[in-house]
Order: C-alpha cells, then sequence, then structure tokens
C-alpha cells in the first residue's frame, strides 16, 4: 500500500493548520488507499537550512537532515496542509523542501490549504513552481479552506460536504498516480 505524507506545514503557535490535517488524515484513513503518516513541521523542527553540501549530493552532515531524509524518501505521495501568508506559503514549508532534492522526485502532491478570502490558493499556485522544479507533481485536486477559523468547533476542524468530496477526489487521484510514479522512482 503507497504511504501518504500529511505535512503540517504551519509551526505558529496557535496554528490551525493542526485540526485540519487531523480531519484530513481521518479521511484518508477512511479511504483506505495508503498508510497514512501525519508529519508536523512543528515536531520536525529543522533549522534554518543549515547544510553546507547542495542537497542533491545527499552528503548529510546534520542528524535532523538524515532524519527528514528518510521520513520524505519513505513516502509514495504527499498532501501539504498549508496556510497563506501575506499572499504566499510559509517559511517553514519552503525550509523543509530546500533540505532535500531527490527524496521528493516523481510523488505525486496534493494540497489542503487554508486562509481567509482567498482559501490558501495564492500560496498554493506559489508553490507549485517550486515543487515541479524538484519532480513532484501537483495534482489539480484540492481542497480550498476559506475562513477556517469559522471551521472549528471545539478544537475540531469541521467540513463542509464540499470539502469532503474535495478530499475524496483527491484521495481517488492520489491514489492513481502513487504507483505509476512509484515506476519511475524504480527506474532512476
Amino acid at each position: 500500500m503507497p504511504v501518504l505524507q500529511i505535512i503540517i506545514a504551519s509551526t505558529r503557535p496557535g496554528r490551525l493548520g493542526l485540526p485540519v490535517a487531523q480531519w484530513f488524515a481521518e479521511r484518508a484513513r477512511e479511504h483506505a488507499g495508503f498508510e497514512v503518516q501525519l508529519v508536523d513541521l512543528a515536531e520536525v523542527a529543522l533549522p534554518l537550512l543549515d547544510e553546507p553540501y547542495h542537497p542533491s549530493l545527499r552528503e548529510y552532515v546534520h542528524q535532523h537532515s538524515r532524519d527528514w531524509s528518510a521520513t520524505v524518501d519513505a513516502a509514495d505521495a504527499f498532501v501539504f496542509v498549508m496556510p497563506e501568508y501575506n499572499y504566499g506559503f510559509n517559511a517553514a514549508l519552503k525550509n523543509a523542501i530546500d533540505y532535500l532534492y531527490f527524496e521528493w522526485q516523481y510523488k505525486p502532491l496534493g494540497f489542503v490549504s487554508y486562509g481567509n478570502t482567498s482559501g490558501g490558493l495564492r500560496a498554493v499556485q506559489m508553490i507549485k513552481q517550486v515543487v515541479t522544479t524538484l519532480k513532484m507533481m501537483p495534482i489539480p485536486e484540492s481542497v480550498a479552506i476559506h475562513y477556517v477559523g469559522q471551521c472549528i468547533e471545539d478544537g475540531r476542524f469541521v467540513a463542509t460536504e464540499a470539502m469532503e468530496s474535495s478530499a475524496k477526489a483527491m484521495f481517488d487521484e492520489l491514489a492513481r498516480l502513487a504507483p505509476a510514479l512509484g515506476a519511475l522512482r524504480r527506474r532512476s
């Protein structure tokens, strides 16, 4: 079964990404097409990129880099649960991406974005430029959460029917692409 890593991008205290990601992980488990892993960048706690060598060399000096490499390498597909900060994606996510190179390649990627009026869609458009450079395959199916604070009740995220439907469509597409792209990774 393919490994789906759901990466919580926000590390900010009081963040809303955690309950959103917990909801999404529950739905992923119900889908039953993946082994689901929830990866929290706040727990990973990578310092600002501190490796002396380019990540394409895979000559990691620090244990946190080797651990991060092993985590990402184990995935067959990703979903970034990501906020929009000032029309863009957050620094912790960019830093986590920049630590690695080959570990990201030929893996499908979905987005659960959140914010206020834009639902995080501007941040998603910006990060697509970054991830395609690393040969990740962003899919068009996504979940955009507008006014995310209004969807939190007693610390839990409560999705609309449209969000539930969008999540299922994303799981179906990731399940189709993960094995196909896995074949490319094995060849390279």
